[in-house]
């Protein structure tokens, strides 16, 4: 009787199961993102007198709902409207 060398995986099941557990954490790894943001964006970032001006604006366009003063331009707010749509 000749015997080939049948299903010799069988011989040693735990290190077939070892060798996949380290080609997942492998793979794990790869598969990390990296961020990298430039100085000119942290610039971009950093607070601009537009916001500031914004903000100031906002504070007061709400002290004047709160207050009950605040009335919309019906031309004015048709006319922007108009213009947005055409464009």
């Amino acid at each position: 009787m000749k015997i080939n060398n049948v299903q010799q995986s069988i011989v040693n099941p735990y290190k077939a199961n070892q060798m996949k557990a380290e080609q997942l954490e492998q793979k794990a790894k790869m598969k990390t993102d990296k961020l990298e943001i430039s100085s000119e964006a942290k610039q971009l970032s950093e607070i601009s007198s537009f916001t500031v001006e914004r903000n100031e604006r906002v504070q007061q366009l709400k002290e004047q709902v709160q207050a009950g003063n605040y009335e919309v331009d019906a031309e004015k707010l048709a006319s922007s409207m108009l213009n947005f749509y055409k464009a």
